[in-house]
Parts: C-alpha cells; structure tokens; sequence
C-alpha cells in the first residue's frame, strides 16, 4: 500500500507490527516503526478500542484484508509527529462497501487535519478495484465529525440507535464512470 500525501500530510500504512506495538503498549516501539513521535495520549485503550474493531488475532489472521487502506497521519513539515488516523473496518465486501473512521489528536482539531486525510483516503479508495461506496457513520451530537464528511461528499443514508446513541450513517458513491469499470 502506498504512502498518500496532502498538503500538509503524509498518510503513512498502519503495518501489523504497528498495530501489535500499540495495542500492547509499547511506545516506543510504534515510534521507531512509524519514524515518528506519537501524541502523548498513544496508545491507549480508548484509542484501540476506537481504532481497532477486530481483536488481534483477528487482525494477525488476514492482515491485508483488516488493514486494507488504514494509515497514520504525519504531519509533513517540522518534525514527524503522528497526529491522527483514518481506518477503514476492512477490505471491500461483496457489494463494493468500505467503512471509513477518522480521527485527529485534540489539540489539533479544529484545523481542517480530519478533512484533508479523510478525502485523501476517501479518494483513494474510491479509485480502488471492487469498491463503488464509502460509508461512515458517527454520532448525531458529533457536528465537528458529520460537517468532515459533508465537506467532502458524503450524504446521509439515514439514522439508527446503537447502544444507546443516535447514530447518522453516511455514503458517498464511486463516480458513474468508476462504478461501471467496477
């Protein structure tokens, strides 16, 4: 998987050896692998949980396929910091559906970071063989969240409770001409 870039960004693949180093707790060991200073809040539980639907065998069983399209955001210029992700929940299914989820460091928010990655990837995985739709979903109170994606496409689908949350669900669909050659 390659390394996308932004303006202010570069979207480096979140590797197994990553993932093993953060969900066990090893710092240090995901800032050598990622070249770059992790936020002081990484990892954590919160984070994995969030990150991470699969358990680690999971993820360990068919790593292409759980990390399919995940990267880490660093940012470009001054010194290599990791300020966010965006993971999609898995390789296309067999309708040519990927779920998306995003998120940028707080102290960072605010900045338009969440934006500019997620039309990135959104972008990318759009171009990407077997996929005609990008989903998202988040919390009906998370405006900062829902305003990302409507920024860059993305249209309601509709709303459903989980877990006792209002939950928005979102769409955005390959071009006409992308999901013919799909």
């Amino acid at each position: 998987m390659s390394v996308l870039t932004t303006p202010r960004l570069s979207m480096e693949p979140i590797t197994l050896a990553v993932v093993e180093a953060v969900m066990s707790g090893r710092r240090d060991e995901t800032e050598r692998l990622a070249n770059a200073e992790l936020p002081p809040a990484w990892p954590n539980h919160a984070l994995i949980e969030r990150a991470f639907r699969a358990d680690l065998d999971a993820i360990r069983s068919d790593p292409q396929k759980r990390l399919w399209g995940d990267r880490v955001l660093i940012l470009r210029h001054g010194p290599r910091r990791v300020v966010g992700s965006v993971v999609f929940h898995g390789a296309p299914d067999e309708e040519g559906v990927v779920e998306v989820g995003y998120g940028v460091e707080q102290d960072l928010q605010r900045q338009g970071y969440a934006t500019e990655a997620t039309e990135a990837a959104v972008a990318w995985a759009l171009v990407q063989p077997g996929v005609r739709v990008v989903r998202a979903v988040t919390p009906s109170w998370h405006i900062a969240s829902r305003r990302v994606l409507e920024k860059i496409g993305f249209v309601v689908l509709g709303t459903r409770e989980h877990d006792m949350l209002d939950l928005v669900e979102y769409e955005r669909l390959a071009s006409p001409a992308l999901r013919a050659a799909v």
